[in-house]
């Protein structure tokens, strides 16, 4: 399997997304981790959606009725969020809403292992986003695959950071998963890859730098979460990949330009955010078909 041209259709098709999100602004539910729920807002608000970071049992079922889309991120896990989040994945499912899943370190604790696997049991998850290491425990789980790995807290093993050497791998328990699961998987890395289970797309863009600042994977899944609510998921999840992808790659270059550190990345990112179009995810997006 080996990388072909761009897959210039597709780009444009979802480029024209972010249109359709800004001129609807969808109500984005987002039960999120105290850590990163400020950037997480941010994110959202300069992609073009409206965020709501609503955590209370009792009022959630109406926050998930009014909302165009719902995101769970287990990041901190904090006790008084477990039963939020069940009624959240539960109702998501009566109303229809979309919901994303970002199963932080999914794979290092029972409590983590149990959680995330009732979330996806109660729901029909419209996307599960996260690092191939929580991606194969999610497997795991499920009997998908039969093996795993030990993620670093909440970061990815080094086992299982994708890389040209191991795509193809990598691509194919993706698919698998997401075809077992019936739902679209965003796997973010040096390489991101998504699949709904019947064909799978890599994304080349970005920069390490990201990993230098907290919250980037989660500020990711608002934006997918976001654009859940104006389009399929598989679409949703292929431009919100594009979008903080190619937001990471021109923060780094504006950062290096000025001579400056990852404290003005954080702040150049959520910039590019808001000020991605279709005409920048045209001219920089690397987006490839790999396999069907």
């Amino acid at each position: 399997m080996n990388k072909t041209e761009i897959d210039k259709n597709m780009i444009k098709q979802c480029s024209e997304v972010i249109e359709q999100l800004r001129s609807t602004c969808p109500l984005t539910h987002c039960i999120t981790n105290y850590v990163t729920i400020n950037d997480c807002a941010n994110a959202v608000l300069a992609i073009g959606g409206s965020p709501s970071m609503a955590n209370e049992a009792p009022e959630i079922e109406e926050f998930v009725e009014i909302a165009g889309a719902t995101v769970i991120n287990m990041g901190t896990l904090l006790e008084d969020q477990i039963e939020p989040m069940r009624i959240a994945a539960e109702h998501t499912k009566k109303t229809d809403t979309p919901l994303v899943i970002d199963p932080v370190a999914v794979g290092v604790t029972k409590l983590r292992n149990n959680i995330t696997q009732d979330l996806i049991e109660r729901s029909s998850v419209s996307v599960i986003r996260g690092n191939m290491s929580e991606i194969k425990a999610i497997g795991k789980l499920f009997n998908i695959i039969t093996t795993s790995s030990m993620a670093k807290g909440v970061d990815v093993a080094d086992s299982d950071i994708i890389s040209e050497d191991n795509i193809e791998e990598n691509a194919l328990i993706v698919k698998n998963i997401a075809h077992k699961l019936d739902t679209v998987i965003a796997v973010s890395g040096p390489v991101d890859i998504i699949s709904d289970g019947k064909v799978v797309y890599t994304i080349d863009n970005g920069d390490a730098v990201m990993s230098k600042i907290t919250g980037s994977g989660c500020m990711l899944t608002c934006v997918i979460g976001s654009f859940t609510a104006v389009t399929n998921p598989l679409k949703a999840a292929l431009i919100g990949s594009l979008s903080m992808a190619i937001a990471g790659q021109k923060a780094r270059d504006k950062m290096v330009l000025n001579d400056e550190g990852s404290g003005s990345f954080r702040t150049y990112l959520i910039d590019e955010l808001y000020k991605m179009n279709n005409d920048t995810i045209m001219e920089y997006g690397n987006l490839y078909k790999i396999m069907e």
